[in-house]
């Protein structure tokens, strides 16, 4: 399959993904390749009247969110979020996430927790028997002492910890700490670990996102294919 078949399968799970929008809400907009399809749907459907504002979850979110003409709220504020939309590296049976691929997995995380609903949008090789392998475990840590967070957690997960660069220099996120990928083999019990890491001293946040997704679109060469999560 081509990365143009992708694409596309990736553009209509973000087409389902905004059905679920409506007139007045508030809605958490994801970073990445296939939010990028949902932002722009999304102001189209502002062009054509519907009233909603955005919160963003990246500068890179933010800036397409404003070409497409969607109005977005000021992030320094409170705010009741009535729907997340957001895509994801990895997706096992149980609904667990890996995200961070790109980077921003601090404010998606903040912004999927303050969510009513999370729907989470992929294409169909991102879902997988267990999380790991194939995609690192992305984590992000403040600067001071990471080789020394990079080393509890290499303890921890029996992995190897590999600090993200982009361009041969550290790759800083935009609250400006770092992030560590983590090559684990496989993740059985994803809850554990998100709750194991963040006691790590230097942790900010990890790219598991467990328990969070409420519905799961998947685009796959047969179509689009729609999960409701049963909740717990």
């Amino acid at each position: 399959m081509t990365c143009n078949d992708l694409d596309h399968l990736k553009q209509a799970a973000a087409l389902r993904a905004v059905d679920y929008v409506h007139d007045g809400m508030i809605v958490g907009l994801g970073t990445g390749s296939t939010a990028k399809h949902m932002v722009i749907a999304l102001g189209e459907k502002v062009r054509t009247g519907m009233r909603l504002r955005g919160v963003p979850t990246s500068a890179e979110t933010a800036a397409l969110a404003k070409q497409a003409g969607i109005p977005l709220i000021d992030t320094a504020n409170r705010w009741e979020i009535d729907v997340a939309i957001d895509g994801a590296d990895q997706v096992d049976p149980g609904f667990n996430l890996i995200k961070g691929g790109g980077g921003a997995l601090l404010k998606e995380k903040i912004v999927a927790a303050s969510a009513k609903q999370f729907i989470v949008m992929v294409d169909h090789t991102k879902q997988v028997p267990v999380l790991g392998g194939s995609f690192p475990l992305p984590i992000e840590v403040i600067p001071f002492g990471w080789g020394s967070t990079a080393r509890e957690i290499e303890a921890l997960t029996k992995s190897r910890v590999v600090l993200r660069e982009r361009n041969g220099v550290p790759f800083r996120t935009e609250a400006g700490n770092l992030i560590l990928d983590a090559h684990i083999d496989r993740i059985d019990r994803p809850g554990e670990l998100e709750t194991a890491l963040n006691l790590i001293p230097g942790v900010v946040e990890t790219g598991l996102f467990v328990g969070r997704t409420n519905i799961l679109i998947v685009g796959t060469p047969q179509g689009v294919h729609t999960f409701d999560v049963p909740r717990k």
